[in-house]
C-alpha cells in the first residue's frame, strides 16, 4: 500500500471547503422547512412524515454513491464527478423550494433537494479518508466540522439578517405564501453551494488507485443488480466491530437531532414569542429568532471543532465524544426551563453546539481507521444508515407520538430529544477506539 503523504493545512482546507456550500443547503433546510410546511397549512403531527425525504434519500443514495465512487476513475478523479453533479442539482432545488405554493410541492422538492445534497456529501467523507494519513484524520474531519458550522451559522441566520438588516417582510401576503426574506435566503444559498463545491473540485487533486491493474479488473466486472445488492449485504454483515457499536451511538444521536430540527423553531415561535398561528407577525419573528438559535449552536461548533484535536489528544476520542454528547443532551433538556426567555435559549444552544462539533467529526475519525481501504467509500455510505434509520423511525412514528403521547406539544418533543442524546453518550462507552500513533511509534 502506498504511504499517503502529510498534507499542509491549506491543502486540507481546500479539500474540505465544499462542505461550506453543502451546509448552506442543509442549514437552510433545517432552519426553515418546518415553518415552510406550517405556512402551507401542515399540522404539528404531520410535520415528521413530511420530513421523511431527508433520511430516506440518504438511506438509498449514500451507499449507492459510495459503492459507485469506489469504482470510478476519470478526468475528474474518483469522488469529484459526484461533487459536481450533486452540486448542480442541489443549487437548482434550492432556487425552486421557496417558490412552493402548496404542501405537496414543498414535500416533493425536499425529496429532490435531499437526494442531490446526499450525492454531493457522501463522497466528501470518503475524500478525506482517501487523501489523509491516519494521524491527520482527526484534523481533516475537525476542519470539515469547522466549515459545516461556519456555513450553518450564516445559512440559519440569513432570514433574520434580511429582516433586521435590510427591513424585509417576515409575514405572508396575499401574493406570496412564503415570505420574501426566506426566498432570498434560499437563492443566496444556491449560489454559495455551487461556488464552494467548485472550489474543492478545482483546487484538489486525487490520488490514482494504488494498483491500477486490479482497479481496472474490478471496474470491468459486469455485475447484475442482484449480485451488486448481494455484495452490499455481505459487506454489511462483515462490518468491523467498531462500526457496529458506533451504530447505536449514531442512532440515538440522530434521533435527537431530528426532533430538535423539526420542532425547536416552531416551539420558539409559539412558546417564546406567543404566536397564535402562522399569519401572526409574531410567528415570522419567532421562526427568525429560532434561526438565530440554530446559528448560535453552529457558531459554537466552529471554535469547538478547532479544539477537538487537542481534546482528543488529552482525553482520547471516545471520552471527548462522550463529554460533548452529554453537553448537548443537558442543553436540550434545559430548553424546557428556558423557553420563556429568548435570550436564555442561547445558553442551551451553546451546549448543543459543543455536541454538534463532535458529532460531525469524532465518529468519522474513530471509524475511518477501522475500515478496509478498498471499501472506505462504501462503508462511509453504510455508516449513514445509522444516521437515517433513526430519522425514518421518528418520521414514521413521530406523528403518532406527538398526537397521542405528547399532545402536539413541540416543547415536550425537544425535551425528549435531550434524553435521547444523554443515552447516546452512555452507549459511547462501549465503543473501542484505536488511538492515533505517536511520532515515536511511527
Amino acid at each position: 500500500m502506498v504511504e499517503k503523504p502529510r498534507l499542509r493545512f491549506g491543502q486540507i482546507w481546500n479539500m474540505s471547503f465544499g462542505f461550506l456550500g453543502i451546509q448552506f443547503g442543509w442549514g437552510l433546510q433545517m432552519a426553515n422547512m418546518s415553518s415552510i410546511y406550517e405556512y402551507l397549512g401542515a399540522d404539528p403531527d404531520q410535520i415528521p412524515i413530511l420530513w421523511l425525504a431527508a433520511p430516506l434519500t440518504g438511506l438509498i443514495v449514500q451507499p449507492i454513491v459510495g459503492y459507485l465512487s469506489d469504482r470510478t476513475w476519470g478526468a475528474l478523479g474518483r469522488r469529484r464527478p459526484y461533487f459536481l453533479v450533486g452540486a448542480l442539482l442541489s443549487s437548482t432545488a434550492l432556487v425552486l423550494m421557496p417558490n412552493s405554493s402548496v404542501l405537496w410541492m414543498a414535500a416533493g422538492l425536499l425529496w429532490i433537494l435531499d437526494a442531490s445534497v446526499n450525492i454531493t456529501m457522501e463522497p466528501f467523507r470518503a475524500f478525506v479518508a482517501d487523501l489523509l494519513p491516519n494521524e491527520q484524520l482527526t484534523m481533516g474531519f475537525a476542519l470539515q466540522s469547522f466549515l459545516i458550522g461556519l456555513g450553518a451559522v450564516i445559512a440559519s441566520a440569513l432570514p433574520w439578517i434580511l429582516i433586521h438588516g435590510f427591513g424585509m417582510e417576515s409575514q405572508t401576503t396575499a401574493q406570496a405564501v412564503i415570505p420574501f426574506n426566506v426566498k432570498l435566503a434560499f437563492y443566496i444559498g444556491s449560489v454559495v453551494f455551487i461556488c464552494a463545491v467548485l472550489w474543492t473540485i478545482v483546487s484538489t487533486r486525487e490520488y490514482p488507485p494504488d494498483d491500477p491493474e486490479a482497479f481496472r479488473k474490478m471496474k470491468a466486472e459486469k455485475k447484475t443488480l442482484p449480485a451488486m445488492l448481494g455484495e452490499i449485504v455481505d459487506s454489511i454483515r462483515q462490518m468491523p466491530p467498531t462500526m457496529r457499536k458506533l451504530a447505536w451511538v449514531q442512532f440515538f444521536t440522530w434521533l435527537t437531532l431530528f426532533f430538535m430540527w423539526i420542532y425547536f423553531i416552531p416551539a420558539v415561535a409559539h412558546h417564546t414569542f406567543g404566536a397564535k398561528d402562522t399569519h401572526d407577525p409574531l410567528y415570522g419573528q419567532g421562526t427568525a429568532w429560532g434561526g438565530i438559535c440554530f446559528s448560535v449552536y453552529n457558531a459554537v461548533a466552529v471554535p469547538a471543532a478547532l479544539l477537538l484535536p487537542w481534546m482528543a489528544r488529552c482525553l482520547g476520542r471516545k471520552l471527548t465524544h462522550t463529554v460533548c454528547l452529554l453537553c448537548g443532551g443537558f442543553g436540550l433538556l434545559a430548553v424546557y426551563v428556558l423557553i420563556h426567555s429568548a435570550y436564555l435559549l442561547i445558553l442551551a444552544m451553546v451546549a448543543v453546539g459543543i455536541a454538534w462539533s463532535s458529532i460531525l467529526a469524532m465518529p468519522y475519525a474513530i471509524l475511518a481507521g477501522s475500515l478496509p481501504k478498498e471499501k472506505i467509500g462504501f462503508y462511509m455510505g453504510v455508516f449513514n444508515f445509522f444516521i437515517v434509520l433513526p430519522q425514518i423511525t421518528a418520521a414514521l412514528g413521530g406523528g403518532w407520538l406527538m398526537k397521542y403521547v405528547l399532545n402536539n406539544n413541540r416543547l415536550s418533543a425537544v425535551a425528549l430529544a435531550g434524553c435521547s442524546m444523554v443515552l447516546a453518550a452512555v452507549l459511547m462507552q462501549r465503543v473501542p477506539d484505536h488511538p492515533e500513533p505517536t511520532a515515536e511509534e511511527k
